[in-house]
């Protein structure tokens, strides 16, 4: 069995590197490992708050100095925080983790397949998505038919909860219904629980994906364990 999980960077480093979570987190991973020789876990991560401090920064900088902004240039400052982050959970992972860090997901290494460990790590490819397009295709090219993403938010609501105090959390969710809500386009640092460009891809490819609250490690148990857990089931 394959476990894929979209690893959200604002749990990662939510403005620095949060040790304690990331111990914990690999922790129970390895537990899972020990347990079941036979399964493999990939897990994609995000660039969290220090992608969109330097985005941020590259904006202003820009404006000041009467540049345009380009959506390119912040995309690849956010793929370049995945990648240091992605590498810190490599490094976390020791011998399980024998592969580098994958930045393209569509590459075969040395004529072979790149994920000859039992973990996995990936960071951001390129422009035009998040790494949550990096774990769906993961997911579909090594055939995981559920994709975990973990974020910090519980469950995905009708509305934004912040700004429309009517926003309901939903349980389950078509995926066309959940597109309605976050639109089709992707913009660099947008703050979605799934990402637009990879909520398409998945939808095309039959990949259900579930939405839960990253630092909340029991549920994750839960959902692993295919127990019944907290979060929202994004579905065909």
């Amino acid at each position: 069995m394959t476990n894929v999980i979209s690893l959200g960077g604002s749990i990662v480093a939510p403005d620095k590197v949060d040790e304690s979570y990331l111990e914990k987190f690999a922790g129970m991973i390895k537990e899972f490992l020990l347990d079941d020789v036979a399964r493999r876990f990939i897990i994609v991560v995000g660039g969290g708050g220090p992608a969109r401090t330097w985005q941020a920064a590259y904006r202003r900088i820009s404006t000041a100095l009467g540049d345009s902004v380009k959506d390119e240039c912040a995309d690849w400052i956010g793929i370049m925080a995945t990648r240091l982050n992605a590498q810190l959970v490599k490094a976390i992972f020791g011998a399980y983790c024998e592969d580098d860090v994958v930045t393209d997901p569509s590459a075969e290494y040395d004529g072979r397949n790149f994920f000859t460990g039992r973990v996995l790590v990936a960071a951001g490819w390129k422009p035009g998505f998040s790494s949550d397009n990096d774990a769906v295709l993961l997911a579909v090219r090594f055939g995981a038919k559920t994709l975990i993403n973990l974020s910090n938010i519980e469950k995905v609501y009708t509305a934004d909860p912040k700004t429309d105090s009517s926003a309901k959390p939903i349980d389950s969710i078509k995926w066309e219904d959940f597109r309605a809500i976050t639109g089709d386009k992707w913009t660099p640092g947008k703050n979605v629980p799934f990402d637009p460009v990879a909520s398409r891809a998945a939808e095309k490819s039959g990949i259900d994906v579930i939405c839960a609250a990253g630092r909340n490690l029991e549920n994750l148990r839960q959902i692993l364990c295919g127990a019944t857990y907290t979060g929202t089931l994004i579905h065909a």
